[in-house]
């Protein structure tokens, strides 16, 4: 069974390649790239990671928001590796792992500009492409966009996540004693475990739901999430919650 876990509930295989082998993950401090860290996501995201033994490089376009950024990380952990890059480029060339923490509408735009450094690297879509009035998506059901990112960056390994929870779910991913469930899809098994592991240093439970395509399912499924969100009042602290014995 499949619920919501909230505030108001309670009340009421293709393989790719990639850069690191698991061997050298076991060695070396990977390298993370955020695309957008100042926004709502990508500024939760990135202080979840600051948590764990990553190296992480913030990029965004408002350089006063990213300085505070950066500061907040340091001053919550002190011995975290981050620092912030005024190129995307620049960031992807130097990560292990690239996450876009933009709206879908500027996934390409992004894409474009990584694309010759993004071979052979993971890249995290965790985009919703949703519609003006929240009552659809703009993709149509043969698609997601971490499908259509995929067609942009053909020679790297993109991985669904971080795409059915909210910006808030990061400083509480334990929701009414329940931890929230983040899903996880891609056509690479060691790239699924790798972002599985990253996942979960930012504090959710990790489910890997499926390939690529899956990715369909898990951008409507937030489509659902923002709808009842909206029409319940969860005060945008929700998530999914898989029950089983």
């Amino acid at each position: 069974m499949l619920f919501l876990a909230s505030r108001q509930w309670s009340r009421g295989k293709r393989h790719g390649t990639f850069a690191l082998s698991k061997a050298n993950k076991m060695k070396t401090k990977q390298t993370i790239a955020i695309i957008g860290a100042t926004g709502n996501m990508g500024s939760a995201i990135s202080q979840s990671l600051a948590k764990g033994n990553y190296r992480l490089l913030l990029h965004a376009p408002h350089e006063d928001k990213l300085t505070t950024l950066v500061h907040t990380i340091k001053a919550a952990h002190p011995s975290a590796e981050v620092e912030s890059i005024d190129c995307s480029k620049q960031a992807s060339w130097e990560a292990d792992i690239i996450i876009l923490a933009v709206p879908y509408a500027a996934e390409k735009e992004v894409a474009d500009k990584i694309r010759e450094v993004a071979n052979q690297k993971i890249v995290i879509s965790i985009a919703n492409p949703l519609n003006a009035t929240y009552n659809g998506l703009v993709t149509d059901a043969t698609t997601s966009a971490a499908e259509e990112l995929q067609k942009l960056l053909p020679n790297a390994t993109v991985i669904k996540a971080f795409n059915t929870t909210y910006a808030a779910d990061f400083a509480q991913p334990v929701i009414d004693g329940k931890q929230v469930d983040a899903f996880v899809a891609g056509n690479n098994e060691d790239a699924l475990q790798t972002v599985s592991d990253l996942v979960a240093t930012a504090g959710f439970n990790p489910i890997v739901a499926g390939d690529l395509s899956v990715s369909r399912t898990l951008e409507g499924m937030q489509l659902l999430l923002i709808q009842l969100t909206m029409k319940y009042n969860y005060n945008w602290v929700a998530g999914w919650k898989v029950l089983h014995n």
